[in-house]
């Protein structure tokens, strides 16, 4: 691949980049992502870094990078993976607070919500008994709040008052957005900017967010993707470009 061509890198690439490196040295896990992008990225991880994840068609089917099986998940093996930690879920968020509290349930008080959502699913679940990370493709105030209306998955304030038996699993890496990439790596576990994307500045971060981040003095871009990914994203994974609905170039 050419200098021009690298240089032509969409932010949805770059998005794809920050969703992989979510799963970087999880070892052997159940990889399990919800949204183009992640899966995109997953697969990605996967073919470079990652050879020891697994990755299911939802379902009870173990398939390779490439879409073929691999092998077979039944249900109960699945469920020890979900309940022992060795899975990884990358979620969406319609709502998330500083401290990685998610909502994608109802938008409103709970007695008389203003918008009906997904309903709380398997958030509980997913966030106490093994890593999850998030994934939000459209950042803004009205995602990114200083008090979700309702807890879906837990955060890190919430699992530290409940106690041991909450924290054993609990973990979340990493959020992506279209804007940039945060984590938790901070004295109290709220959130902090960790890079962003190349185009994207910290002050336009900062407008988008309901909350004050955590914000280091030298925030870096997130990484580019190397000539072998971009190939592998653009020509093996997602040669339909479907990575671009999510978001736009």
């Amino acid at each position: 691949m050419n200098a021009s061509a690298i240089g032509s890198i969409t932010r949805a690439e770059y998005c794809v980049i920050a969703c992989a490196e979510a799963w970087r040295g999880d070892g052997e896990v159940l990889a399990s992502p919800m949204g183009t992008i992640p899966s995109v990225g997953a697969r990605l991880a996967r073919l470079t870094f990652a050879p020891e994840l697994l990755l299911t068609d939802g379902e009870a089917t173990i398939v390779g990078p490439d879409g073929e099986a691999e092998g077979w998940l039944p249900y109960r093996k699945h469920l020890t993976l979900v309940t022992g930690g060795r899975r990884h879920v990358m979620m969406g968020a319609s709502q998330i607070d500083r401290f990685g509290n998610q909502n994608i349930s109802c938008i409103g008080d709970w007695e008389q919500p203003t918008r009906q959502l997904l309903g709380v699913r398997g958030a509980p679940v997913n966030t106490l008994n093994n890593p999850v990370s998030y994934w939000i493709p459209r950042h803004s105030p009205r995602v990114f709040v200083e008090r979700v209306d309702m807890v879906c998955g837990v955060g890190y304030d919430r699992a530290e008052a409940a106690g041991p038996s909450a924290t054993r699993f609990h973990r979340i890496p990493r959020v992506v957005s279209d804007l940039g990439v945060f984590d938790f790596a901070t004295p109290d576990r709220s959130m902090r900017l960790a890079s962003v994307h190349p185009g994207v500045t910290v002050e336009k971060v900062r407008e988008a967010t309901g909350f004050a981040l955590t914000v280091p003095d030298d925030v870096p871009y997130t990484r580019d993707p190397t000539p072998a990914e971009l190939v592998l994203i653009r020509e093996v994974i997602d040669p339909a470009a479907t990575r671009d609905r999510e978001v736009r170039p």
